[in-house]
């Protein structure tokens, strides 16, 4: 089974490219969504999460709070780090686990994660798509959705990567600009990766 990494800044749609790609019956491993859940299922992460931070990083009740941790990884590069260093292990084996239990033979499975090239994690997928959209675009985009101020979606941005950098990493990329046809350059990948030979 090949595994394609997708990946794209802040605004840029991938989410909604995931979509076109689960219409054509490929599956998607979410990473970000899977981060959540398993703050509070993975005892290995728990236990990391609670040995740096604390035991104030969870409630009794087991779940996550995330004020807490909020307070103490916002604003602070070393602090979010140490937080990052303990996920992205934790969703590198979620994404095993997921990929060796698919009951169904498939051609190719992708996995969406916002930091694909920041945590490393790309170097464990087949190949990388890229989705790219120009700056207004992004910036319009998560404005609206998540009613925010342009100041602080790019704030959001400069966390990440830039497109430039990414694009030395990504071996294909989807330019989802509202000019170029989003369906097509989707099927176009998807007839491509059908024919990778395993």
């Amino acid at each position: 089974m090949i595994k394609i990494g997708i990946t794209g800044g802040i605004g840029s749609g991938k989410t909604t490219i995931c979509r076109v790609f689960e219409t054509l019956g490929i599956l998607v491993f979410y990473a970000d969504t899977v981060a959540k859940q398993i703050m509070v299922e993975d005892e290995i992460l728990i236990k990391g999460v609670k040995d740096t931070f604390g035991h104030e990083s969870y409630f009794g009740d087991g779940t996550l709070n995330n004020k807490y941790i909020a307070n103490i990884v916002f604003n602070n590069e070393a602090e979010l780090s140490k937080l990052n260093q303990l996920v992205h292990p934790a969703v590198f084996r979620a994404f095993d686990v997921w990929a060796a239990n698919l009951k169904t033979e498939v051609p190719y499975v992708l996995k969406e994660a916002a930091l694909l090239f920041e945590s490393g994690s790309y170097k464990m997928c087949d190949k990388n798509i890229l989705v790219t959209a120009p700056l207004e675009l992004k910036l319009n985009r998560v404005m609206k959705r998540d009613q925010v101020t342009a100041d602080q979606v790019q704030a959001r941005m400069d966390k990440q990567f830039t497109d430039e950098q990414k694009m030395k990493m990504a071996d294909y990329l989807i330019h989802n600009d509202e000019s170029n046809s989003l369906i097509l350059q989707v099927l176009e990948l998807h007839q491509l990766f059908l024919n990778i030979k395993h």
